[in-house]
């Protein structure tokens, strides 16, 4: 099998929003961009399994109050002057798709309604715009490790090609966006089996820092046999207990009721019975995944109640990923940038995330800034030679042990996965968690590793593993409750620490607080 070799200017991994943006905007610059993807760039990843609604406002009092708003949600951790730069790159953008043919739905004042895109569509047009831009897509292609070269320089990435035997492939380039998403664990939350941490891994092994890891415990509330966690239609529900009482008065109020429920063990029903009749279509249109497994149970769930379950999301829908450096989205390894869910929202976010909204703002534009960015260091030199691999765990280890990766995804998910471990915390939940997974990480070396489908199975164990170290270090770093990050053991907001924790390290992992935030909290504010 012969080896896929390439030269490139700038090098994304990823082809979801935050990847297609990134390879646009270097395609843009002049750039020669290779865009590789674990799955098919426009259909894998959670933007194109659904419906997702957009942070897009208009400017004016409207987007002055929502940034205000989500400053204090976020628990004060976020930068106003990030929010805003955000909803000013979106609204360009957004423009520039409906332009691009995308269309919008209509209000009832005739004028089109830009803060939703419907995924399948959304990516489908990206693709075919990365495509006519002159980037090369290599499909099915996950990378493995990144390459860098004497002086430490991010200058490519390595991986298999899954449809063509496995054949390696390499490509070294001026500068490459990581782009591939977060980790939800392998939790069965909708099109989130490709989000495994690779991209956080591969960052961690050339040096690159994290931040807000701590914010990594979102739950979506899913029908209890499906893994459909697309969050729009929950807007509509009324939850019960199983006695048929409800919970909560409505709105975030309920969720948080019907979470605590399920915390404690109790059976949580929903029921859309808060959709007005005259909408009931319009919703089954928009977000016809989300009706099927019911209609196949053979429940309207409008009028009949049916279980729902909390799945983790981690990363993709919480808050932590690669520290961001720079405007340009460059993390603080040379020639590594970083676009969409790899990377922290902190910036916007705070210590609370979310489904769509945010994150769909936050791809469009992390990606749009580090895809230009990367294509302006790399004119800075030519693809390298004489590059290095920097991958460890899961690729130099002994061959065909799949026994092993499914043992360490199964440890990761026991510390992640349920409710006692990620919704509700405390010191002696979150000890134990450590030393469990630092035991396993000293171990991986020896256990993980093998050839084709084996060898990506051991690398992705090894970023779970990875990730869930990150995460469950920094929280019980963070001696307080803020955001989604909640200790029983400290149920209070300390003002002391209104600062972002950095995180980082693989041997040994490491936790401190990012110094000057503060600062420049009160400067952006």
């Amino acid at each position: 099998m012969s080896r896929l070799e390439i030269d490139a200017d700038v090098l994304v991994l990823g082809g979801g929003p935050a990847g297609t943006w990134a390879a646009l905007a270097a395609a843009r610059d002049g750039a020669r961009v290779v865009l590789a993807d674990k799955g098919y760039c426009g259909t894998s990843g959670p933007t194109a399994s659904g419906g997702n609604n957009l942070w897009n406002v208009p400017p004016g009092p409207a987007r002055e109050r929502s940034v205000q708003a989500r400053f204090e949600d976020g628990g004060r951790l976020s930068e106003p002057a990030w929010m805003y730069r955000v909803l000013e790159e979106t609204h360009h953008r957004v423009d520039e798709l409906a332009g691009a043919g995308y269309r919008f739905p209509s209000g009832d004042d005739g004028r089109e309604v830009r803060t939703s895109l419907q995924g399948p569509e959304y990516m489908r047009r990206m693709r075919r715009r990365v495509h006519r831009a002159g980037v090369t897509i290599l499909d099915h292609s996950p990378a493995l490790e990144l390459l860098t070269t004497g002086d430490d320089v991010v200058s490519g990435a390595a991986g298999l090609q899954r449809q063509n035997g496995y054949a390696p492939w390499s490509v070294r380039a001026g500068a490459v966006v990581v782009a591939t998403g977060g980790c939800a664990f392998l939790s069965g939350s909708f099109g989130t089996n490709v989000d495994t941490g690779d991209g956080l891994l591969m960052a961690a092994e050339v040096g690159a820092s994290f931040s807000g890891m701590e914010f990594s415990t979102a739950y979506a509330l899913a029908p209890a046999w499906s893994g459909h966690t697309k969050g729009l239609m929950m807007q509509f529900a009324t939850y019960y207990d199983a006695d048929g009482r409800t919970l909560g008065d409505g709105g975030f109020s309920a969720r948080g009721a019907a979470m605590a429920h399920l915390a404690a063990g109790r059976p949580v029903y929903a029921r859309l019975d808060r959709a007005r009749p005259d909408i009931r279509a319009a919703m089954r249109t928009s977000q016809p995944n989300y009706f099927l497994p019911l209609d196949k149970a053979g429940i309207d769930p409008f009028t009949q109640k049916y279980p729902v379950r909390a799945v983790l999301e981690g990363t993709v829908r919480g808050t932590g990923g690669i520290r961001v450096a720079g405007t340009d989205c460059a993390s603080d390894v040379p020639g590594l940038f970083v676009a969409g869910d790899a990377a922290t929202r902190e910036l916007i976010t705070g210590g609370r995330s979310g489904g769509g909204s945010h994150n769909g703002a936050w791809a469009i534009s992390s990606g749009t800034w580090a895809g230009a960015g990367a294509a302006r260091f790399a004119r800075t030199r030519p693809a390298p030679d004489g590059v290095r691999g920097a991958g460890a765990a899961g690729l130099r280890g002994p061959s065909a042990r799949r026994q092993a990766s499914r043992s360490i995804v199964g440890l990761v998910q026991e510390h992640t996965l349920p409710l006692r471990r990620s919704y509700r915390r405390s010191a002696t939940s979150l000890q134990d968690s450590v030393t469990a997974l630092d035991e396993a990480w000293s171990g991986a070396a020896d256990l993980l590793g093998g050839t084709e489908r084996e060898l990506l199975q051991a690398r992705s164990a090894a970023a779970m593993l990875a990730v869930a170290r990150w995460a469950t270090h920094s929280a019980l770093a963070r001696t307080e409750t803020r955001g989604m990050h909640v200790r029983t053991d400290l149920p209070d907001t300390d003002p002391a620490q209104t600062r972002r924790l950095l995180s980082g390290g693989l041997g040994e992992v490491w936790v401190r607080p990012e110094h000057g935030t503060a600062e420049a909290r009160t400067v952006a504010s």
